[in-house]
């Protein structure tokens, strides 16, 4: 390895690390190593074993997809699989999502990527997703772009100015995280959406009421009346393969009765 390889897994190392904002003396007592040594491969005077680079990498709480991209940037392979949830070898995953979803009905529940693209949804999904137009579902349909974009269901929130708030919140906090380059092409992106009119009054409407039982809650308007609903996130344990790894079950609850009941009252009906 010529020193400009070394100096290039170096500066991604120092760039994590910053990023964590550990010094180089807590990164090195987290990944059992001296300090002498961390600065040398930050600066590219040391090669950093296979080991030390993954050692490093969990210790920053690198991403599976980034802990390939700096072994990689080291000359050594892939530590982690990439698969797709077509293959053979995520048949039991696939499974284990179908289940989830379908467990979960009647209340809506979502399979999303590390993008938040949408790869699968239950049936109980469509109270949010009627009347979403085509160039918002193709070629995936994208959480962000759903919720916030004028032609999707923003229009059809209570407490739109709420829910972008939340949502651009969240995502910079991913971006910020991880450093991912589609994520914060994501946020500038939605950032541009047009705030339409009166959200900006019922978001300060909101926030004058004060907190409810759930802080952020889903308030959508359907012809069968106001839907409230709350959601939980889920992930894969101790994923060794990158796609697992990025993997997320949304699962959404209702907030009240009236909400149950409609929820319950379509689920019967689409059964």
């Amino acid at each position: 390895m010529d020193v400009e390889q070394r100096s290039r897994v170096g500066v991604l190392l120092r760039v994590w690390r910053q990023r964590r904002r550990l010094s180089q003396l807590d990164l090195a007592h987290l990944a059992d190593t001296s300090a002498r040594h961390l600065s040398c491969v930050e600066t590219g005077r040391a090669r950093p074993s296979r080991s030390m680079v993954l050692r490093l990498s969990a210790a920053l709480d690198v991403p599976l997809r980034e802990r390939n991209a700096l072994l990689l940037s080291a000359d050594y392979a892939p530590a982690y699989r990439e698969s797709s949830l077509d293959d053979q070898y995520m048949a039991s995953v696939r499974s284990a999502l179908d289940t989830m979803l379908t467990a979960h009905e009647p209340y809506p529940a979502v399979v999303v990527d590390r993008c938040w693209n949408v790869l699968i949804g239950n049936r109980a999904m469509s109270v949010l997703m009627d009347g979403i137009p085509p160039h918002l579902l193709e070629p995936q349909p994208n959480v962000f772009r759903l919720a916030l974009h004028p032609d999707g269901l923003g229009p059809r929130l209570a407490n739109l100015g709420e829910i972008r708030s939340l949502f651009l919140e969240r995502l910079l906090r991913q971006v910020n995280a991880t450093g991912d380059a589609e994520l914060r092409a994501l946020y500038e992106e939605v950032c541009l959406y047009p705030v339409l009119a009166g959200e900006e009054t019922a978001q300060a409407g909101a926030q004058a009421g004060g907190p409810g039982p759930v802080q952020v809650p889903l308030r959508v308007r359907t012809p069968l009346g106001e839907l409230s609903m709350f959601s939980t996130m889920a992930t894969f344990g101790a994923p060794a393969d990158v796609t697992l790894s990025e993997l997320a079950i949304e699962f959404f609850y209702p907030l009240d009765e009236f909400t149950t009941k409609v929820l319950r009252e379509l689920g019967g009906a689409h059964g």
